[in-house]
């Protein structure tokens, strides 16, 4: 065929066959004699691709990588880029939504009966700016798709041996720990069910911080208290290589997890070939509403500013059904005066390692997040593993 035949076959112009040409993503053959393209019916397909990925606001490099693993037959790698472009989208309508539902709350308020007082439109605005630039500002700045060969092991050797201090995650060897030589208080491990203040036991040692001390016990109690029955779905937002949604998984759960990171969902999926995986984040979950019967997340939310914790809690609702409920597990402070000592401990002890952690991290405030799932409709119960490590189940009264 030549071009204007391509073109009217693909129902494209042939002015964007040309660019396509420009940015090579097709070379096609030309006649010796006058040099005119030929386009055979593998051109054809080609553009055909380009037109569908374009179709999808595909950007023209990630068209050309895409195009690349379709020629060598990676389909994963294909279905990578498909899953990143879709998350986009979600991203997207979600910030579209926000945007709809803070343009009616400025048309109620210019409803109500007597002058409309401006500045809460303005407070309205503002609130709506913040909330969209946590959304967009997230990055993994711990470079996850590096650690993912070594998780598994980091996280078993942390949890085989017992802590008092902690650093952050990024600085600890294959190991798990790192090694503090100061001499300080720390408070003993213990359970701790309901909302009781934490209690502390005083002993002077050596010691280390490990992230995934009482890791193991905290899945297990996360997954026997989410107790999913057969054929339930659920998802795990942060998911790692999968090891909480494995267990869940066991437990007969239609189980699809998810994850920033390409390396640590390859692990996933080499360990759990039955479960859905997919590249996504807290943010904007690439799901439609209503789609699962529980969410869960370990070791993950802490990751999250303070902002983008309400927005990763407003997404888990959403994915939800009505009677859906929510399972995390993170390092949490029960709340403010926690908090506090825990950062004059640090300061005290001269540990910079520690405040940097502190700083690095947003771990939430415990009795904060029960209330705003309370306010929710949730009822909510947790028990305590460590000095920071909590589990806490929200499941809906209604």
């Amino acid at each position: 065929m030549n071009i204007k035949e391509a073109a009217s076959r693909l129902g494209i112009s042939a002015r964007a066959i040309r660019f396509y040409e420009e940015k090579g993503l097709i070379l096609p053959a030309k006649q010796s004699n006058n040099g005119y393209r030929t386009y055979t019916e593998n051109d054809i397909w080609r553009l055909q691709t380009i037109a569908a990925l374009r179709e999808i606001g595909m950007s023209l490099q990630d068209i050309t990588h895409a195009l690349g693993e379709i020629d060598q037959g990676n389909q994963q790698r294909l279905e990578e880029y498909l899953e990143l472009q879709q998350a986009v989208m979600y991203a997207q309508w979600i910030e579209l939504k926000r945007m709809m539902d803070t343009t009616q709350r400025m048309i109620d308020l210019n409803r109500q009966d007597g002058p409309l007082d401006v500045s809460h439109l303005h407070d309205l605005a503002d609130s709506a700016r913040r909330l969209r630039e946590a959304r967009q500002n997230w990055h993994d700045r711990w470079n996850y798709d590096t650690q993912a060969a070594i998780h598994d092991q980091r996280v078993q050797a942390a949890d085989s041996v017992s802590t008092g201090q902690f650093v952050s995650e990024e600085r600890l060897p294959s190991d798990g720990a790192f090694h503090i030589s100061d001499e300080h208080e720390v408070s003993h491990p213990h359970h701790n069910a309901g909302h009781s203040t934490p209690s502390k036991s005083k002993d002077t040692v050596q010691s280390s911080f490990y992230l995934y001390h009482n890791y193991d016990e905290a899945l297990e109690q996360t997954a026997h208290w989410i107790s999913p029955a057969l054929g339930e779905k659920g998802l795990d937002i942060g998911t790692g290589t999968g090891n909480l949604a494995g267990k869940l998984l066991q437990h007969g759960a239609d189980m699809t997890a998810i994850d920033q990171s390409r390396e640590m969902l390859r692990r996933c999926r080499t360990k759990y070939p039955e479960m859905h995986v997919k590249l996504g984040n807290f943010l904007a979950l690439p799901f439609t509403d209503h789609s699962f019967d529980f969410v869960v997340s370990s070791f993950a939310f802490h990751h999250l500013s303070p902002d983008q914790q309400l927005l990763a809690l407003q997404e888990m609702q959403r994915v939800l059904t009505l009677r859906g409920r929510i399972g995390l597990t993170d390092l949490m402070f029960v709340d403010a005066a926690h908090r506090e000592a825990y950062v004059r401990e640090a300061e005290l002890s001269g540990n910079e390692e520690q405040l940097r952690a502190l700083r690095d991290r947003h771990f939430p405030l415990l009795g904060e997040l029960c209330g705003w799932l309370e306010q929710q409709g949730y009822v909510t119960k947790h028990v305590r593993h460590n000095e920071l490590l909590h589990t806490l189940l929200a499941v809906p009264l209604r």
